[in-house]
């Protein structure tokens, strides 16, 4: 019997960190919730002090294949996404060649199903590669196998508000979105390489002010009013897009937007030993404005978490401060951190990070067979959490071929014990099966 035939019974489960009930798993399905009588030949996870959560769902990851396979490929980056918890990804689309076309899509949706640890669903570029001036293949993109749903231009703003305009009215007509790399160039400038403010100024490093973000962040609400279409505000970063959120919820604008754990728990002081690992961007910000981000993520102004994680091969990062790569991994630790930040300060349940790492990414995404409610009928995407364990990061235990780590050495609440896709374990006792 292969292991996609086999019965799986997740036994004594904490139901979202509620009720305790077995949970029976056929065809990749959930067959039973309460106490159901398994079959001989069942596979049995012991859960007992184990939440389980529908899979997670990461609206924002980088795997760099194709052409950069020396950081990541497809493959790895779905070991890292799966030992994390994750049963879906989004796979951003400045790869070389960039995925503006139907069958660059198709591509990494093929390598993705080769790999067959989690859905990788491609997200096509906004405008042919990345310039920000001529649409991509949007309709081609999103007829293709792929089904492509989600755009961006992640890593370049689409900066021309025009060229934004002209987006947002393609992608309405097949439930499309933008999400939105929201950094005007003309404020960040081009040598710019941290958060413009009191560190910037000790460091002697180029900044760029917050209010580069909030302003195309403003813009773009104001786009997706006038269209009636969807905008996705990526790695929201400061507490004056908090505020325009806000607003724009509060009118009824179509917004949706994501905060990552690095801006969550890392703050802009960091930068003090001038470790390339925490360059990133958009930067790491004061601690007012993670403040504000952990406000809008428990209060619903930002919908989910997004690791934007983002390998780099050593002789891409190991450089002085301004001339390393931008980025840092996320895939494996995401919900460590937003346990330590959200869980453990009581300013979230589990069911919150069901809602803000599952739910909600795979509603803004289309994932119809992923987020769903832990119940009978519904796909068996699922992660099991030790909420009582503790983990030390240790960079060189990661699955990613790329090291450039911001939470080597940090202890983390909490740990994937288990995921499966579609019934079948991927991951058991935090190693890949």
């Amino acid at each position: 019997m292969s292991p996609q035939d086999r019965p799986v019974l997740i036994k004594g489960a904490s139901l979202l960190g509620e009720q305790t009930a077995d949970v029976l798993v056929l065809d990749g399905r959930i067959a039973e919730v309460g106490s159901p009588d398994a079959p001989a030949d069942a596979d049995v996870l012991d859960a007992d002090g184990l939440v389980l959560l529908p899979g997670l769902v990461d609206l924002h990851t980088h795997l760099r294949e194709p052409g950069r396979e020396d950081a990541e490929t497809v493959r790895t980056g779905s070991q890292a996404a799966a030992v994390g918890g994750f049963t879906a990804v989004l796979a951003m689309a400045n790869t070389n060649p960039v995925t503006d076309t139907a069958e660059a899509a198709e591509r990494v949706l093929d390598l993705g199903r080769q790999a067959g640890l989690v859905d990788v669903q491609p997200v096509g570029a906004v405008t042919k590669a990345l310039a920000g001036e001529e649409l991509a293949e949007l309709g081609l993109m999103a007829r293709s196998r792929a089904g492509v749903r989600v755009f961006s231009d992640d890593g370049r703003c689409v900066s021309n508000a025009r060229v934004m305009r002209r987006a947002l009215e393609y992608v309405k007509a097949f439930g499309g979105v933008v999400s939105q790399h929201a950094q005007d160039p003309d404020l960040a400038g081009p040598s710019a390489c941290c958060h413009e403010g009191e560190w910037s100024g000790k460091l002697g490093l180029p900044g760029w002010p917050g209010v580069a973000e909030e302003v195309i962040v403003a813009r773009d609400v104001m786009l997706a009013r006038h269209t009636g279409s969807r905008v996705h505000v990526a790695h929201a970063s400061t507490a004056g897009t908090v505020e325009v959120l806000r607003w724009a919820k509060a009118q009824g604008i179509e917004v949706t937007a994501e905060v990552t754990p690095h801006h969550l728990l890392l703050t802009t002081d960091l930068l003090a030993g001038y470790d390339p690992t925490f360059k990133v961007n958009p930067p790491l910000r004061p601690d007012e404005d993670v403040r504000a981000l952990r406000e809008a993520l428990a209060d619903g102004t930002i919908d989910a978490v997004a690791t934007d994680h983002a390998p780099h091969a050593r002789h891409d990062k190991e450089h002085a401060f301004v001339d390393a790569a931008f980025g840092m991994l996320g895939l494996e630790t995401a919900l460590g951190v937003v346990a330590t930040v959200m869980v453990e300060t009581g300013a979230m349940t589990w069911a919150d990070v069901a809602r803000v790492m599952s739910s909600r990414p795979a509603e803004i995404a289309g994932l119809g067979g992923h987020g769903r409610p832990l119940a009978v009928g519904e796909p068996a995407n699922l992660t099991l959490v030790d909420p009582a364990a503790a983990t030390t990061v240790d960079r060189d235990a990661s699955v990613s071929l790329s090291r450039n780590n911001p939470w080597h050495g940090r202890s983390l609440s909490a740990a994937v014990h288990a995921t499966l896709l579609r019934g079948v374990p991927t991951v058991r006792e935090g190693r890949l099966a």
